[in-house]
């Protein structure tokens, strides 16, 4: 129990310290991108894109009119999704559009291709579901960096 409070407690204040560090317009760009991915990410999911054959491949069934607490809580996972690929380009200083499509590359690599090529291998997910996961994770992973990299107030300080 002592080391999950120890972990939370290094979190707060890591989260403390980034917030000394982002000015009031980076909260609002952070804001903006979760917005833009959240709904790119709808899209990716919608019968415009990738939907049907996600229910397909997936078994999953769509409602009508989606949970208002399973939407929230996936605002909520974007927004935690974005502060920290902002934290990261703040500690790395990433500077312009190109240094964050690249951290946005290998962020996609390394983490979503890894899982999902796992899953492949290993729990029998069809590839092409695989496939539409990953098109949406490499979307946020270029997306967020990249907006929170160009954001003009961060841009000129």
């Amino acid at each position: 129990m002592s080391g999950a409070k120890t972990c939370a407690v290094s979190l707060i204040l890591d989260v403390l310290s980034l917030q000394m560090e982002m000015k009031r317009e980076s909260f609002v760009a952070l804001a903006v991108v979760t917005l833009f991915v959240f709904v790119a990410s709808s899209i990716w999911y919608s019968p415009l894109l990738f939907g049907r054959l996600f229910l397909e491949l997936s078994g999953a069934t769509a409602s009508a009119h989606p949970s208002p607490v399973k939407t929230l809580f996936e605002l909520l996972r974007t927004f935690v999704l974005a502060f920290v690929i902002a934290h990261l380009v703040l500690r790395l200083n990433v500077a312009g559009w190109k240094q964050a499509v690249g951290l946005g590359l290998w962020l996609w690599v390394g983490f979503p291709v890894i899982l999902l090529t796992g899953s492949i291998l290993w729990q029998n997910v069809p590839w092409q579901l695989a496939a539409v996961h990953s098109g949406d994770w490499l979307i946020k992973l270029i997306s967020i960096p990249v907006g929170i990299a160009v954001w003009p107030q961060r841009a000129s300080a």
